[in-house]
């Protein structure tokens, strides 16, 4: 399958610099990699519109809306691991996709997130290694901070 520019730019320049150090703070850190990838992926399709708008023209004004709207919705699937994009290899000899990079840290995030939870709430979350109740759960709780850190410079841009 072929992945628009703008999904391989968000994999490729954004997400995969989540920090994946141990940390108390891990949902924090989290919250705080994911908005600035989504700010990053927003500077970055405002920056290239004019191009894209150039290339393929539309009858529609909403070319922006609809890019922020796709790529918010690329961040929730990476996120909640239902990414159908596997991400190329970097290099030769590297065996791991960015892909499995990218399910590595996140897995590690969420691990050190469930430990941070309370023995009742923990009980809630028993499907580890995948985590992918508190992925779910964790977005649901997040998501209107990442759209906010997705739009918050788009006024005007569209």
């Amino acid at each position: 399958a072929c992945a628009p520019f703008r999904r391989l730019s968000l994999c490729n320049k954004n997400l995969k610099n989540i920090n994946n150090i141990d940390s108390d703070k891990a949902r924090h850190n989290l919250l705080l990699d994911v908005c600035m990838a989504a700010n990053y992926e927003a500077q970055s399709l405002k920056t290239y519109r004019a191009q894209y708008d150039a290339e393929y023209p539309s009858v529609s004004t909403f070319t922006m809306c609809t890019m922020l709207a796709r790529s918010f919705a690329d961040i929730g699937d990476i996120v909640r691991g239902r990414d159908l994009y596997h991400g190329k290899k970097k290099k030769q000899n590297e065996t791991k996709t960015e892909k499995n990079k990218l399910k590595k840290n996140f897995k590690k995030y969420f691990r050190q997130i469930l430990e941070g939870l309370n023995r009742k709430i923990k009980s809630n979350y028993n499907d580890a290694p995948y985590y992918y109740k508190l992925k779910e759960n964790w977005w649901t709780a997040n998501r209107e901070t990442v759209w906010e850190a997705l739009t918050c410079d788009a006024e005007g841009s569209y």
